[in-house]
């Protein structure tokens, strides 16, 4: 099993940019013109000192990544959870989450918010597996819900 770097990078990191491109056409493709607004995002929110932009690393390539940004003065809020669509099924997404929340506790933060979309179950069911509190119905239909928000407080 080859060894998984975990590298801080900015968004416009050479690196970053097959995962960027593929989150870019997923959210596009799940949302509409909606889901490509979402990377309109300055990508300096994702910069220290409130936020960073991570990469796992394998053998020299990007296969996942993630960022947070600041939500307000005790809370970080995670975006583009990403892993590379050759790469899923490993359990990146979860070791992406862990290594966002021990850098978003370093930086002082100590709650989590995120939100994903309600046409993306898969993310869901990351989040609740990984102990984030949803915060609506989940029992509910996500279409009629919206944003899917969650919160965690790390420790």
């Amino acid at each position: 099993m080859t060894t998984l770097e975990v590298r801080r990078v900015r968004q416009s990191d050479p690196d970053a940019a097959p995962l960027v491109a593929e989150l870019t056409s997923e959210y596009t493709t799940r949302y509409g013109p909606l889901g490509a607004q979402e990377m309109q995002r300055p990508a300096d929110v994702f910069e220290p000192p409130h936020g960073q932009f991570l990469l796992l690393v394998e053998a020299g390539e990007a296969i996942a990544g993630g960022a947070f940004m600041r939500h307000d003065d005790e809370t970080a809020e995670l975006k583009r959870i990403w892993t590379h669509s050759r790469h899923r099924r490993r359990g990146l997404a979860r070791r992406v989450v862990e290594e966002l929340e021990k850098e978003a506790k370093a930086f002082g933060y100590r709650r989590i918010y995120l939100t994903t979309g309600p046409r993306q179950p898969e993310a869901k069911a990351l989040y609740l597996a990984t102990g984030y509190t949803p915060l609506f119905d989940v029992d509910g239909d996500p279409l009629t819900i919206g944003p899917l928000a969650f919160d965690k407080v790390i420790h």
